[in-house]
């Protein structure tokens, strides 16, 4: 019986905290649905007291431990290229079969994730390719530190969600305590480099397009690089992820041939031609790509920022949009107080193509019109609702629950975090709200999907 109580209170936790909104009003028509308040907040929840290695939940949930130890003991300072250090891995798990130990190298990742917050995320590669954690073998990781997000959940749920879709080559969380030269890092998410490869975007590695539509990585924050443009039709900051230089025909020719191919999909899209498209770009993924991105109201879009469209070679091969990269700046986030914050799921109301995307009825009206001209085609418009129809009902009874299940299984291991990275949030009563959030949300959406315009 204490057993049955000590889960109940730890389902309460991480599953029953919420908060109450201070947000505008907008008024809706009588036949809307109405979105039901938010209970009264709880006060702070007590430490979790269930330890995450006894949950019933299969490995791939359950909280590796990874010790990294650097040659000479030298500390990760940089998170350029040319700085890897070499190192030692050492992972331990639950599961016998996925332990680890090998060689690598490590070297610090990010942008504003590595520059302002003191928890820094890192890039590890191999020395030879390997199974990590279940995971198909590559060399290049990625291990995100999620210290802006204090639920640990952001990435989690939309990769869980983008897999759920079939949106290709999805990326997975699997949970790790680091600790490098010693030192207890805390909880981090491992997942894979977004990169072509056989187990990542497989894509050929000659003739195949991965684009990065990022500002960090495109001509005006990089403008050193050469492997960056701006794009022919509507001017975003491209980064060139594959080919490389050295495995393309004619590395003369590279960013000009990708500006010419970015710049073919563009010219269909301004002219919003639903048939023309159709042949070029696959459009179901194209339409549960941008569904995600406004559902979790990721402003990155806007910019924009870590957004991936790729294509293989082949006269036949179609424009992707994905694989689904970066939320933590999603579900709200406070950036007035973004150097120091992790304020987020404020206000639910919120958009990033619109209520009206073909005529930039947004909060953020300058988000590139790749990602809304379509909206003036009556058939996307028409896909659109007809998706979001099937996808709603399963965000709140698939893609959250198996997102929370992380939560549930690393719930000691998200203490200890807090410990060694003290912040004015605590992980179990945030993912109470962002739970609220999300039910909020969907059904706001609800009302915004089936009010677009109906287009031409």
């Amino acid at each position: 019986m204490k057993r049955i109580l000590i889960c109940l209170s730890v389902a309460f936790l991480l599953g029953g905290c919420t908060s109450e909104y201070d947000m505008p009003v907008i008024p809706t028509d009588p036949e809307e649905p109405e979105i039901p308040d938010t209970p009264e907040e709880p006060e702070e929840p007590d430490e979790p007291s269930l330890p995450a290695d006894t949950l019933p939940y299969p490995a791939r949930y359950l909280v590796a431990r990874m010790d990294i130890s650097v040659d000479g003991g030298k500390e990760i300072t940089s998170k350029r290229k040319e700085d890897y250090l070499d190192c030692t891995i050492k992972i331990e798990s639950d599961t016998a079969v996925w332990n680890y130990e090998g060689r690598g190298r490590i070297r610090g990742r990010g942008n504003s994730t590595w520059l302002w917050y003191e928890k820094k995320p890192y890039r590890i590669k191999l020395d030879e390719k390997a199974e990590i954690l279940g995971l198909a073998a590559e060399k290049d990781w990625v291990l995100l530190a999620n210290y802006r997000d204090p639920t640990h959940l952001m990435n989690t749920f939309v990769f869980e969600m983008g897999a759920g879709l079939d949106i290709p080559y999805p990326n997975h969380s699997r949970y790790v305590e680091v600790t490098i030269n010693g030192d207890y890092k805390g909880l981090y998410q491992l997942t894979e480099q977004v990169e072509q490869g056989k187990n990542r975007v497989n894509i050929d590695k000659k003739k195949g397009w991965l684009l990065s539509l990022d500002v960090d990585d495109g001509p005006q924050e990089s403008p050193a690089a050469d492997d960056n443009f701006w794009s022919k039709t509507y001017f975003m900051p491209v980064c060139v992820k594959s080919p490389e230089a050295e495995d393309y025909a004619t590395p003369a020719t590279l960013i000009n041939d990708a500006y010419d191919a970015l710049g073919d999909l563009e010219k269909i899209i301004r002219k919003h031609d639903y048939e023309a498209l159709s042949k070029v770009c696959d459009i179901p993924v194209m339409i549960d790509y941008l569904l995600i991105q406004e559902l979790i109201y990721n402003v990155e879009l806007s910019a924009p920022r870590s957004i991936f469209i790729h294509k293989d070679k082949g006269d036949n091969a179609k424009w992707t949009f994905g694989p689904l990269w970066d939320f933590d700046a999603g579900f709200d986030f406070d950036w007035s107080h973004m150097y120091t914050g992790h304020n987020y799921f404020a206000n639910f109301r919120k958009t990033v193509l619109g209520t009206d995307p073909a005529r930039h009825i947004s909060d953020y009206t300058y988000t590139p019109s790749f990602f809304t001209d379509m909206w003036k085609d009556k058939t996307f418009v028409s896909e659109v609702k007809a998706r979001w129809k099937a996808i709603k009902p399963r965000i709140m009874t698939e893609f959250w629950p198996e997102a929370k299940r992380y939560a549930e299984a690393a719930a000691d291991a998200m203490e200890r975090d807090a410990m060694r990275w003290p912040i004015d949030k605590h992980y179990a009563t945030e993912i109470g709200r962002m739970e609220s959030w999300l039910e909020r949300r969907t059904a706001y959406m609800d009302i915004i999907v089936n009010k677009y315009p109906a287009g031409n």
